[in-house]
């Protein structure tokens, strides 16, 4: 049947708020190579920059764990989000250093809360659809990059300092009408809230797979840009076509993730996908002109895309139970984005300081760990005892 109309209207603005900030994140990567002569940071220091960036959304994520039991997932989104945009405005229009790197920490720890917040707010949306939808809500990440990085390319002539006006998009957003905690305890199981009965090694097992995506898919989209410009000469105002085609890619497979997932399973789709990846990758390495390197950019984007959003929904179908159960969870869970954050940013930039080349080839051999770690991503539905709601 179809689901409630507020439902309804619920999966548009947590796809939103999903778009906000892929357009604020890539909105800030493709202009790394600005940000980078700005401050004339070499890759070592963008690697560092880089790690903060994630150690503080680390931070982020945990303040949301410890906020879900009292705080709705909606109450930190709104939050998440105009901080986000007050990070990102500092970090592009800073005109000190000082004031660049209060940028980095305000962006780090709001990018950790808004990462924890929508992926609880789609997981108890799943909940009550009772299929798997999380793909699509994660093509709205994508469809919002996709736009960050138009924009980049369409005000590459611009003073950096103009490209702060994209904070205004976060914290516009953050009025959307999410889901309220009241109408997500509707699908709740009879297992209690707290969290040591939950099975953390299935958990941990799927969130391998999680780092794995996000060692591939940070070191594409953070140095995609930097590798273009400095080992390939692109031009200056194409550098972002090595993000613009790989989220292109990336969209059209999360859109049809739901369908494909539900055709074939979880663990076909994420084998064929790591194989597609890994050659995406060898591509990148080896290619002796710019285009090349966005084809492979693009053959990467089409291989990687749907682990995530398939982590987060395996993770909360595995944990069961409440709410807030869940939501704790999920924070907790999200840990496993900045760990592959880590070695998809500052391990690429470190291995490659003297070669950039050489930083693709650990993604391109690490995401092969994804051929075993497919199997427990498996699943016959959302869990057990939900209703489905079938739009």
């Amino acid at each position: 049947m179809s689901p409630p109309a507020p439902l309804a209207r619920r999966r548009l603005a947590v796809a939103a708020a999903f778009a906000t900030q892929g357009f604020v994140f890539i909105g800030l990567t493709t202009r790394l190579p600005d940000i980078k002569d700005r401050w004339d940071l070499g890759e070592l220091g963008v690697s560092l920059v880089l790690l903060a960036i994630v150690l503080l959304a680390g931070l982020g994520s945990v303040l949301a764990e410890r906020f879900a039991a009292r705080t709705s997932s909606a109450q930190l989104l709104r939050v998440g989000l105009v901080a986000i945009g007050a990070g990102a405005a500092l970090m592009l229009a800073a005109p000190a250093w000082s004031a660049y790197l209060l940028g980095v920490g305000v962006y780090g720890v709001a990018l950790g809360v808004v990462d924890a917040a929508t992926n609880m707010q789609a997981v108890a949306i799943e909940r009550q659809y009772g299929r798997p939808i999380l793909p699509s809500f994660h093509g709205g990440w994508t469809f919002g990059g996709l736009l960050g990085a138009g924009l980049t390319l369409a005000t590459a002539d611009l003073d950096l300092a103009w490209s702060a006006l994209l904070a205004v998009v976060p914290v516009a957003m953050a009025a959307a009408a999410f889901l309220p905690r009241a109408e997500s305890h509707a699908f709740d199981q009879a297992v209690p809230a707290d969290l040591p009965g939950v099975p953390w090694r299935p958990i941990l097992l799927v969130g391998l797979g999680m780092v794995v995506f996000y060692m591939v898919d940070t070191a594409a989209q953070t140095w995609g840009a930097v590798y273009l410009d400095e080992v390939l000469d692109a031009p200056s105002r194409w550098v972002a076509l090595a993000t613009l085609p790989y989220l292109a890619a990336s969209l059209v497979l999360r859109l049809a993730g739901d369908a494909l997932v539900q055709r074939y399973g979880a663990v076909p789709v994420l084998r064929v996908g790591a194989v597609v990846a890994s050659a995406g990758l060898v591509v990148v390495t080896t290619a002796p002109t710019w285009p090349v390197a966005v084809l492979g950019f693009t053959i990467v984007g089409t291989g990687i895309s749907v682990v995530a959003p398939l982590s987060f929904s395996a993770a909360a179908r595995i944990a069961g139970g409440s709410v807030e159960r869940v939501d704790a969870v999920i924070a907790r869970f999200n840990q496993f984005n900045y760990a592959g954050g880590l070695l998809g940013a500052v391990l690429t930039g470190v291995v490659g300081q003297d070669e950039l080349r050489l930083g693709f080839v650990i993604p391109a051999v690490l995401v092969l760990a994804l051929l075993p770690l497919a199997r427990w991503f498996a699943t016959a539905g959302i869990s057990e005892g939900t209703t489905s709601v079938r739009p």
